[in-house]
């Protein structure tokens, strides 16, 4: 699956939200590492990424070449500074009208529109793959992210209070979230 669009940020600045290729791998897996660790909200610590450069690179250009999931990237000022994508939650008849959606975005580019501009270049993606219903886990504790997926038309369909087992606070709920599409 293919995308590209520039869009302007809030504080002016252009970037690019295009599809990730396997020349990206060192750049993802550095932002993968980092946004891992500059927030407690995301699935997993930086020590627990499943790829190094080379599988991040070959993740990539999978996902390019996939017509049912796609891995973007944000590129500001020649930079990449924030990923997100969607895949399928399974290829079994039962489940293939479902897929999931994960963003990370650098906290120095939080605030800007990157993260909308990112979850609505992913949902336009799973229409074009014809998915229909998009699904995510937020912790509670994020209100900012929850706050952005119900502008976007997400709806909680659950908790699970025990969902998370941080490293750093304790058990965090975690709130799953669908957009019927």
């Amino acid at each position: 699956m293919k995308y590209s669009e520039k869009i302007v940020l809030k504080d002016g600045h252009e970037a690019l939200i295009r599809n990730g290729e396997a020349s990206d791998g060192e750049a993802v897996f550095e932002v993968f590492n980092r946004t891992h660790g500059e927030t407690d909200y995301l699935l997993s610590y930086p020590d627990e990424n499943s790829y190094d450069v080379e599988g991040e690179g070959r993740f990539l250009q999978s996902m390019t070449d996939s017509s049912d999931g796609i891995e973007l990237v944000a590129v500001v000022d020649g930079k990449v500074v924030g990923t997100a994508g969607i895949g399928a939650v399974g290829k079994k008849y039962k489940v293939r009208h479902r897929a999931e959606f994960g963003i990370g975005i650098l906290k120095d580019y939080w605030g800007l529109g990157l993260g909308k501009a990112l979850a609505k270049a992913c949902i336009t993606c799973a229409k074009e793959a014809g998915y229909e219903q998009l699904e995510l886990n937020a912790v509670s504790g994020n209100e900012r992210a929850i706050s952005l997926y119900e502008s976007l038309g997400f709806e909680e369909f659950g908790r699970n209070p025990r969902g998370f087992r941080s490293r750093i606070s304790g058990y965090q709920e975690v709130v799953y979230m669908l957009l019927k599409l």
